[in-house]
């Protein structure tokens, strides 16, 4: 991550931040130079491992020990490890994971921020190498960057995050703090998990629908790169940290959010095959709108600024000046929570778009929705 972010809500009172960049953000539950060092975060029981010389994540023998899964952490770190690398731009540190033997690594859009250029470093060190910016989905906060010299790479191999479940032992691999080569080991904690940054100079307002969600510690820098299981495989990409503001927004331990290996690999190969994201598998309601604050200074809901022509919202009767109150039943109080709203919903399906008119009347109406449109 780059500098990080750091925050989620807890218990529905917490805010949410990126691992590497620092802004508040929101959490809707759904139903960093040296050798690498490894911090261990999770009590884990003798019974659970990979047997001698069987392969990671497999179950152990009767006996096996902890010894053993001392031996499947080691070889998953010597395995993944090196295609985890650290990003420098002129503002900020993160990280990033190599994704083909062409150079292309994927990271995080807060990451690159606005920058075009970057020094990469390995994790087996050497001379850093120079990179620039195919092209950042901030929507998504995923970013493609390319290595001007390819030699050497090694590239990751991305797992099925379809096929995770909740408890599963994981890694996070990185450069928190400029500690590069840091490994932090967790668990997977829940799935499915729905969240929304704030937009501002740092972030680029993200929702990510289906995150995971890991006890394992992730810190600035941490940021874009990679949450691997034990079988090697990177099954995410680290980019959120939970705050708590009941303890004047101190990180949450043990609340990490990172992006599933799926989204990943469908956002990275479309920029890396067409040099943008064609294809979001995003809702969108045809409109461009902004938050509207009441006489307390707390949002109200969210206005409609423009209606696009031919859109499903102008087709629906969405006008200027209409305020969005709420989408199938849930308030959207502001932008954020629009995004958030969308985020669960799919192109093509209608959505019952409840609104106040100018003249103080309340309707609902059925908006079909479209594709949001990527970079």
């Amino acid at each position: 991550m780059g500098r990080s972010k750091t925050g989620v809500a807890l218990l529905a009172t917490a805010v949410m931040t990126l691992a590497g960049c620092g802004q508040g953000m929101s959490l809707q539950p759904p139903g960093t130079a040296g050798s690498p060092s490894v911090s261990a975060s999770t009590s884990v029981g003798a019974s659970v491992g990979a047997s001698p010389g069987g392969p990671p994540g497999a179950t152990p023998a009767p006996g096996s020990g902890l010894g053993s899964l001392e031996t499947a952490y080691e070889q998953i770190i010597t395995s993944a490890l090196p295609s985890i690398v650290q990003i420098t731009t002129r503002e900020s540190l993160g990280s990033g994971v190599v994704f083909d033997t062409a150079g292309h690594i994927v990271t995080n859009a807060h990451v690159v921020r606005n920058s075009r250029r970057f020094e990469v470093a390995l994790a087996t060190g050497g001379t850093p190498r120079t990179a620039r910016l195919i092209n950042s989905f901030e929507l998504g906060d995923l970013a493609v960057i390319k290595v001007d010299d390819p030699t050497g790479l090694k590239p990751a191999v991305f797992g099925d995050s379809a096929k995770l479940r909740v408890g599963q032992i994981v890694m996070a691999m990185g450069n928190p703090l400029g500690l590069s080569g840091s490994v932090t080991n967790g668990i997977i904690s829940a799935l499915g998990r729905t969240v929304t940054e704030p937009s501002n100079d740092n972030s680029p307002g993200a929702t990510i629908s289906g995150a995971i969600q890991t006890s394992a510690p992730i810190n600035p820098g941490n940021s874009g790169g990679a949450l691997v299981d034990l079988a090697g495989e990177v099954i995410g990409v680290p980019t959120l940290t939970a705050v708590n503001p009941e303890l004047g927004n101190a990180q949450a331990a043990g609340i990490g959010f990172a992006i599933p290996s799926n989204t990943v690999k469908d956002i990275a190969t479309q920029i890396i095959r067409n040099g943008k994201v064609t294809n979001t598998h995003r809702a969108a309601l045809g409109v461009v709108v902004r938050t509207v604050i009441d006489m307390s200074g707390e949002p109200a809901g969210v206005s409609v600024v423009r209606v696009l022509k031919n859109s499903g919202a102008q087709r629906a009767g969405l006008k200027a000046g209409d305020l969005i109150i709420s989408i199938n039943g849930t308030p959207t109080p502001s932008t954020q929570d629009l995004s958030t709203v969308l985020s669960s919903l799919k192109p093509g399906e209608d959505a019952k778009v409840e609104i106040l008119r100018p003249d103080g009347s309340r309707t609902t109406l059925s908006v079909p929705l479209e594709e949001l449109h990527g970079s």
